[in-house]
C-alpha cells in the first residue's frame, strides 16, 4: 500500500512543477496572503520552522496544539508548514480537507527510525501490552497504536492507564524514558530517536553554563538522559516558551530546535536565548528537514494547491481512532 507521502510525490511529479522558479520579485508575503484569502487557506506552521513562516502563518504550535487546531479549522485548505507526519494527521483529522505540504521531502527521522511493518512484529510478540506512541511518526504506526501522545501530554496519557497495565512506549527512547521516569512506570520502550535532540554536546553546554552562570538551562525531553540531567527546566517545545516568558531570570541556554528562538525572542526581547550546541561544528542545532520548507514553497504549494495528502480511507480510520483518544484526554485534562 502507498503512502501518503508516496501518493502525494507521484501526483507532484506528474503535475510537472518540481523546479519552478519564482519570480524574484514578487512580494512573497503579499501574494500568500491573497491566495490565503482567495482560496480559505490556513497555514499552520511548527515552532520549528524558519522565523519568515511563523510569521506568516495563521497559528504557531508544537505538535500538540497544531493537532488541536487542525480539528477546529473551518478553512477548505490546510498548509501545514512541517514535515509530513504533521500533514498526514491534518489528513487524518479532516478528510473531506485538502491537506497540503510545502515539501514532500520534509520527513523526520524520529518517524523513519520505527517502520511499522518493523513494529506490527514487536507488538505481536507483546500481546499484553498497550502502545502508547509518540506522535512523531507515520500512519501507518498510528494504526498499530491504542493511544497518541506528545510531549505535551505524554505524561497525561501515561497516567491514564491503571498501574497494572503493561505499556510500549514508541518510537522515542529518550522521551519514553523521560515519561517512564516521571511516572514511576516501567515501559518498553523503542529503540528510536530524533537526530536533533540526540547529537547536543553535553561537554559544550556545560561550557556554556560556566561561561553564563545565571542562565537556566531548559531542554526537551527528546534529549538524552545526561543533558536532561542538566537541566533546569526539561518540557515540550510550548512549555519551553512559557518557562521563559514566566521566569525572572534573562539568560536562558535552549536545547531543542533552533525555530523556537524566534517565539522566545518576540515573547520577551529583553532577554537573552542562547542554542545548546551539537556536537559538530555548528553553533546551534536546526532539524534539516523541518528547514527545507521556504517562503517560496509555500507560495508554489498554495498556487498549485500540491503536493496534497491522501491515504486509504481504511488506515485514515484506524489511526484516526488513537489520535482522537489523545485530544479527549487532553481535553479532560485541561490541555
Amino acid at each position: 500500500m502507498e503512502t501518503a507521502f508516496e501518493i502525494a510525490k507521484k501526483e507532484l511529479e506528474t503535475k510537472g512543477f518540481l523546479d519552478v522558479e519564482v519570480d524574484p520579485t514578487l512580494d512573497l508575503f503579499a501574494e500568500i496572503k491573497r491566495l490565503k484569502e482567495e482560496k480559505n487557506a490556513v497555514i499552520l506552521a511548527h515552532y520549528y520552522q524558519e522565523p519568515d513562516i511563523q510569521d506568516i502563518a495563521d497559528y504557531i504550535g508544537d505538535s500538540l496544539g497544531l493537532a488541536q487546531e487542525a480539528e477546529k479549522t473551518d478553512a477548505d485548505i490546510i498548509l501545514f508548514a512541517g514535515v509530513h507526519f504533521m500533514a498526514e494527521t491534518a489528513k487524518i483529522l479532516n478528510p473531506t480537507k485538502k491537506v497540503l505540504i510545502p515539501d514532500l521531502n520534509a520527513g523526520c527521522s524520529l518517524s523513519d527510525s520505527c517502520p511499522p511493518e518493523l513494529f506490527k512484529k514487536f507488538k505481536e510478540e507483546h500481546p499484553d501490552h498497550v502502545v502508547v506512541t509518540y506522535i512523531n511518526c507515520s500512519a501507518g504506526m498510528k494504526a498499530l497504536s491504542d493511544v497518541i501522545c506528545t510531549s505535551s501530554n505524554a505524561k497525561v496519557i501515561v497516567d491514564s492507564f491503571p498501574p497494572e497495565q503493561k505499556i510500549i512506549f514508541a518510537p522515542d527512547k529518550n522521551l519514553g524514558g523521560y515519561i517512564s521516569k516521571v511516572t514511576g512506570r516501567d515501559m518498553l520502550l523503542w529503540n528510536g530517536a530524533c537526530i536533533v535532540h540526540e547529537i547536543f554536546s553535553l561537554e559544550k553546554i556545560t561550557k556554556l553554563k560556566q561561561q553564563h552562570p545565571n542562565a537556566k538551562f531548559i531542554a526537551h525531553p527528546e534529549c538524552e538522559e545526561p543533558v536532561l540531567l542538566l537541566a533546569d527546566y526539561v518540557g515540550s517545545t510550548t512549555g519551553l516558551l512559557k518557562y521563559t516568558m514566566t521566569n525572572e531570570e534573562e539568560e536562558f541556554i535552549v536545547a531543542t530546535e533552533t525555530g523556537i528562538l524566534h517565539q522566545m525572542e518576540k515573547a520577551s526581547p529583553h532577554k537573552k536565548f542562547i542554542p545548546a550546541p551539537p556536537d559538530n561544528g555548528c553553533a546551534c542545532n536546526d532539524c534539516p528537514f523541518m528547514k527545507l520548507n521556504t517562503l517560496e514553497k509555500i507560495y508554489l504549494c498554495l498556487k498549485y494547491e500540491l503536493p496534497d495528502i491522501n491515504m486509504a480511507e481504511e488506515l485514515r480510520l484506524a489511526a484516526k481512532k488513537p489520535i482522537d483518544r489523545m485530544l479527549a484526554l487532553s481535553k479532560a485534562a485541561g490541555l
